[in-house]
């Protein structure tokens, strides 16, 4: 786990230091998923595309901030940039489910 990963989920009071990458295997067949939901370019070129039971796909292209170059500050600025960026869509999206 990116070590600013970790330090902008704290401040927000989610703690994912235990968090790991996990391969398709650990759900195929395990989990029931009806949303597919890329969050980066390469996650939408590289990762499975068809999913067991997923009825939806979705690409909502965030910046990799792990990509971005610059002082410790300002890469943490660009990962709270993308945090901030990725919740509001998941509200937005959550928000339009509802109706």
């Amino acid at each position: 786990m990116n070590p600013f990963t970790v330090k902008v989920m704290d401040e927000i009071g989610i703690d994912v230091s235990a968090q790991t990458s996990k391969g398709v295997d650990t759900y195929l067949g395990k989990v029931l998923f009806q949303y597919l939901i890329t969050v980066c370019d390469d996650a939408d070129k590289n990762c499975p595309t068809v999913w067991p039971g997923v009825n939806h796909r979705l690409h909502w292209s965030f910046e990799d901030p792990a990509k971005f170059e610059g002082t410790d500050e300002e890469k943490l600025a660009k990962f709270r940039q993308v945090r901030d960026q990725i919740e509001q869509r998941i509200k937005a999206w959550v928000d339009n489910k509802a109706e």
